[in-house]
């Protein structure tokens, strides 16, 4: 059964598999010994942060391995905080970054810290000189994606770097989708990254902090890992991830061409063969085994739940799963269609027929979901006596604000317009989208009598 969401975990690289069990043997003892097994077991440690600290482009002893991606991002964030603290507290993020990232912000935010929010456009992407202009003499830190996580657009990091280094201000890049491809380049301070992204064994992180990088790290001093990471290192782990990504490493150009022709090939056959679809993202820019797309008319959750009964693992970053009950902050961030959405993220190994397949599989499943939810053909709205259309979709999710739009905006005349009122967050990302994608015009929001949001449409054509 093909497993289509490598960029929330990819599986496990054979080669991880083998350094990990052999590890297992060697490595068990604790690395600040000075007995043979805890020599032995240092060994190992360090020849794993050569090899690591040579992939990721750093010295040995600017790297640490901590508990998962996320720790490092957030021991990141708050060591390049802690150690920049007499030259400011403003913080610059891009609203497309991690939720972890995010969650750093509005925790440097609660404690009284300043966050800018840098602006991306509709393909995910942040302007050429972005960062530069939002920089300030009080700036400690700036954070930039190397590689979106959910519609796989690549940032212009080397840029925003060298536009940090001119004004003094290190930048943190979180690396995790991308490393297992290609070392980041510019000029960046701190880089984080997680072994499960590539094939590595789950629960190992990396934090690399570039000397010359104030850094104070935060909590109880530990002698372990240069006081950055605390706790006993799994070494067994470590290794598995150094291991794994030298050989992904190694694979990277041929699975780079191979997969990304396949995601071409997803990307121009789904428009073709699914009706009402919306594929995001930067087209070119992007990372070469990721694809998203979204459905209107479509509930996302019924959708991942009628593909897996297919035999196709994929993930969503739509607000009508069951995880969550707002909008992805990335499509959000974007303007997109939010709803029915489709995240595909191609493990190595992929075939053609793995593709084929799941493009019939996802017709199907669209197909079938839609029938559920009724085709927006007709449908009932009040009349106000100038004449627009009311549709009261409150209390009901996502799509389905949507489906009752277009359900009567046949009725409407050109140059009229209908008031779609809603309690579902979703609706204020999913009408503009839908007025994007059918070329009409999105009149803006307004508070609804009653409670709610009323979204108003205006009919061009």
């Amino acid at each position: 059964m093909p497993y289509f969401d490598a960029a929330s975990s990819a599986p496990l690289h054979p080669i991880a598999r083998q350094a990990l069990l052999a590890a297992l043997d060697e490595g068990w003892a604790d690395p600040a010994r000075l007995y043979r097994e805890g020599r032995r077991a240092r060994r190992l440690l360090d020849a794993a942060r050569e090899t690591t600290a040579d992939l990721v482009g750093c010295r040995p002893d600017e790297l640490v391995f901590t508990s998962s991606g996320t720790r490092a991002l957030h021991d990141g964030i708050a060591g390049a905080l802690a150690g920049r603290r007499r030259t400011g507290r403003h913080l610059v993020v891009s609203s497309v970054e991690h939720s972890a990232v995010l969650h750093a912000a509005e925790g440097h935010q609660t404690a009284g810290g300043d966050v800018t929010y840098v602006p991306v456009d509709r393909g995910g992407r942040v302007a050429p000189g972005a960062y530069a202009g939002v920089l300030r003499a009080d700036t400690a830190l700036a954070c930039l994606q190397s590689a979106n996580h959910e519609v796989g657009t690549e940032q212009p990091v080397a840029e925003a770097a060298e536009e940090c280094r001119a004004a003094g201000v290190p930048l943190l890049v979180d690396a995790a989708q991308s490393l297992g491809w290609e070392r980041t380049a510019g000029p960046w301070s701190l880089l984080t990254a997680s072994a499960h992204k590539w094939g590595g064994p789950p629960g190992v992180g990396l934090l690399a902090v570039r000397k010359g990088t104030r850094f104070a790290p935060a909590g109880p001093a530990d002698e372990r890992e240069s006081g950055r990471a605390p706790g006993f290192e799994n070494i067994p782990a470590i290794v598995a991830t150094a291991a794994s990504l030298r050989a992904v490493r190694g694979e990277a150009e041929a699975e780079d061409a191979r997969l990304r022709a396949l995601v071409d090939r997803i990307r121009a056959r789904v428009p073709e063969t699914v009706a009402d679809v919306e594929v995001v993202g930067d087209p070119e820019r992007r990372l070469p085994h990721l694809v998203t797309f979204s459905c209107l008319y479509v509930d996302g959750e019924a959708l991942l739940h009628a593909l897996d009964r297919a035999g196709y693992s994929v993930s969503s970053g739509s607000s009508c799963t069951s995880s969550t009950l707002t909008p992805s902050h990335v499509l959000k961030a974007m303007g997109v269609l939010s709803e029915g959405n489709v995240r595909v993220s191609l493990p190595r190994g992929t075939s053609v027929e793995d593709v084929e397949g799941f493009l019939r599989a996802l017709q199907d499943a669209v197909v079938g979901v839609r029938a559920e939810l009724g085709p927006p053909v007709s449908g009932a709205a009040e009349e106000t006596p100038d004449g627009e259309l009311v549709v009261d979709a409150r209390g009901r999710r996502c799509p389905i604000p949507v489906i009752e739009l277009a359900k009567v905006f046949d009725r409407v005349p050109v140059g009229g317009t209908v008031l779609v009122l809603s309690d579902d967050e979703a609706a204020r990302l999913d009408i503009p989208a839908w007025c994007e994608m059918r070329g009409q015009e999105y009149a803006g929001e307004e508070p609804a009598a009653g409670g709610g949001t009323g979204y108003r449409v205006r009919r061009r054509s």
